[in-house]
């Protein structure tokens, strides 16, 4: 039988089995061998003498079910190339992430190819006009999606999106709550983030972004709630979409209908 040795190996199996029969000490063994001791060490502590293989037993990534998640509705939603969305992954979701696993993940799900992303249009086909003026860099689109509760956590975590309506540009951030205070701690984030001056901001009538609605039923925004109070310290113009019409907000509205899609169908372990 041929046995395969590593190139750096320093014992043989017969060796090894030598150092874990005898019963001299490890600083013996190893001046009589010309080993070092930790390797008599690590050989008796082994049962078997075998090298193992350092073939990776599977491609790992830095990114968890839920980070790749949000990455794969990035890519299909913003049609981002790879190095911007590099950028994005490492400043919202995970700094460690390197550009080939990134690439692996993408490979993955079948979407490493940008162009096979795009729709194509049917021959003849007139492209559909846009249903958004043109609008300068500024006009941000905010949303909340619900992600899922794991299984080592006691509550759900809400993934906070913005979206440039111009320049495509993403702000992300994971809050533990949905709160109106969450909320304004988020918008304050997106500000200071911002390239751009923020001049008007779209968001549903959800109570953490308004109180337009009461025990007493719809009414006119009061103005104080803590969201419209942070919008008004940066003279930003705060809009509500009509109530019980999302697709206002379609921009955000689509990128976290395509999470959905991809929590429904993955199998999460731990919030990690």
């Amino acid at each position: 039988m041929t046995i395969k040795l590593h190139a750096n190996a320093t014992t043989t199996p017969k060796t090894r089995r030598y150092l874990q029969q005898s019963d001299k000490s490890e600083r013996a063994l190893a001046k009589e061998l010309g080993i070092s001791v930790g390797t008599v060490r690590r050989w008796r502590k082994r049962e078997d003498v075998q090298d193992r293989s350092h073939t990776a037993h599977r491609l790992q990534t830095t990114l968890t079910d839920a980070q790749e998640a949000v990455v794969i509705e990035l890519r299909r939603t913003l049609l981002l190339p790879l190095d911007d969305l590099l950028v994005i992954t490492r400043e919202f979701l995970n700094p460690d992430v390197s550009r080939s696993g990134l690439d692996r993940c993408l490979r993955r799900h079948g979407i490493s190819r940008l162009a096979d992303l795009i729709p194509k249009e049917e021959p003849g086909e007139k492209a559909k006009p846009k249903t958004f003026k043109n609008y300068k860099p500024g006009f941000v689109h905010v949303d909340i999606k619900y992600l899922p509760q794991m299984p080592d956590e006691t509550s759900r975590r809400y993934l906070f999106v913005a979206i440039d309506r111009a320049s495509r540009w993403v702000y992300l951030e994971l809050k533990r709550s949905k709160s109106s205070q969450a909320a304004r701690s988020f918008l304050n984030s997106v500000v200071a983030k911002a390239p751009f001056k923020i001049s008007k901001l779209l968001t549903d009538n959800d109570k953490a972004f308004t109180d337009r609605f009461s025990a007493a039923g719809e009414r006119k925004p009061t103005g104080n709630h803590v969201f419209d109070k942070v919008c008004a310290k940066h003279c930003i113009e705060h809009r509500l979409i009509p109530p019980r019409h999302p697709q206002t907000n379609g921009m955000v509205e689509r990128f976290n209908g395509r999470i959905s899609e991809v929590l429904a169908t993955t199998r999460f372990d731990c919030s990690q």
